[in-house]
């Protein structure tokens, strides 16, 4: 039975996550303690004890999610065999990628630091924006983006009927309410710091692409679905320019999920804080499961999930 390893992105995060699974496996904090040492501040108490302001900054959360992940994973793979795949939602797929022996963990901490920094810097606070548009069709999302004054996209193709778009704040609200006006169940702006994977986000793609040419990138051992085509790299040079290109490009989730059942996954094993991906990957494919992580009680099912 094929199974596929997904990794959260922004938006996973919570004051005082994963502490019940920290209690239950000393590795979670050892492993926050590395993070910790790379970085220079102390990442385990900003996720225990916030403030959540302080944790919901870009170039926070990314290196806090990725050392979280990467820790779960490290649980899980104690006691269940290797996945067949591996994808991650945004900062997700770097998670991935380090857990699928492409990056060095040490490596991974301090690139998506920067990343988050130079996306925080791409577009100054309240210039852009992002809302989650429920219950409307793809191309009706596109022909709203299209008509609104100034940069708007869709972001994210998180599931069926769950589409965030980005861009412009002026032109993300307009976009927003055209959204309502053709039937959109709901539309609503998002608390976020910037207009991420919009072409304004193509401001950090130079400086990004710098940083990750400084970093040792290898072939992943286990295929790695990237968000930008929905398909593992053929090649470490496609591997390297679609992680710049994720910037500034929609997180195809709902195409990564859909390629990923095509190839046989039947389960789907969730490493990270929270639950979000799987209820993402239940309005994609109903008929897979998807197994936690997050906490104690969820791991002798997730082993399950791996046999």
């Amino acid at each position: 039975m094929a199974l596929a390893a997904v990794f959260p992105g922004q938006g996973a995060q919570s004051v005082g996550m994963l502490a019940e699974l920290a209690e239950a496996h000393a590795s979670i904090t050892e492993k926050f303690s590395e993070a910790s040492d790379l970085l220079g501040f102390d990442l385990w108490q900003l996720a225990q004890q916030g403030p959540p302001e302080q944790l919901s900054q870009t170039e926070n959360t990314q290196p806090v999610l990725l050392t979280a992940s990467v820790a779960v994973w490290e649980v899980w793979q104690s006691q269940a065999p290797a996945p067949d795949f591996v994808a991650g939602h945004s900062l997700g797929e770097y998670s991935a990628l380090v857990c699928a022996g492409a990056l060095s963990f040490a490596d991974a901490v301090q690139l998506v630091r920067k990343r988050g920094q130079l996306m925080e810097a791409a577009v100054p606070r309240g210039q852009g924006a992002m809302a989650a548009i429920m219950g409307l069709a793809d191309d009706q999302i596109q022909a709203a983006c299209d008509a609104a004054d100034g940069v708007v996209e869709p972001a994210n193709f998180n599931a069926p009927g769950q589409t965030v778009i980005a861009g412009a704040a002026a032109a993300v609200a307009e976009a927003a309410e055209r959204c309502k006006e053709a039937g959109a169940k709901r539309a609503v702006m998002l608390d976020v710091s910037g207009p991420f994977h919009s072409p304004l986000m193509a401001a950090a793609e130079e400086e990004f692409a710098a940083a990750l040419a400084a970093v040792d990138v290898r072939m992943p051992a286990i295929p790695v679905v990237q968000n930008v085509d929905a398909r593992a790299a053929g090649s470490l040079e496609q591997l390297r320019t679609n992680l710049v290109r994720q910037l500034a490009s929609p997180v195809r989730w709902s195409d990564s999920v859909e390629h990923m059942v095509a190839q046989g996954v039947e389960r789907f094993v969730e490493c990270g804080p929270g639950n979000v991906l799987a209820g993402l990957i239940r309005r994609i494919s109903r008929a897979t499961p998807t197994a936690g992580t997050a906490t104690p009680a969820a791991l002798p099912d997730t082993v399950e999930a791996g046999s």
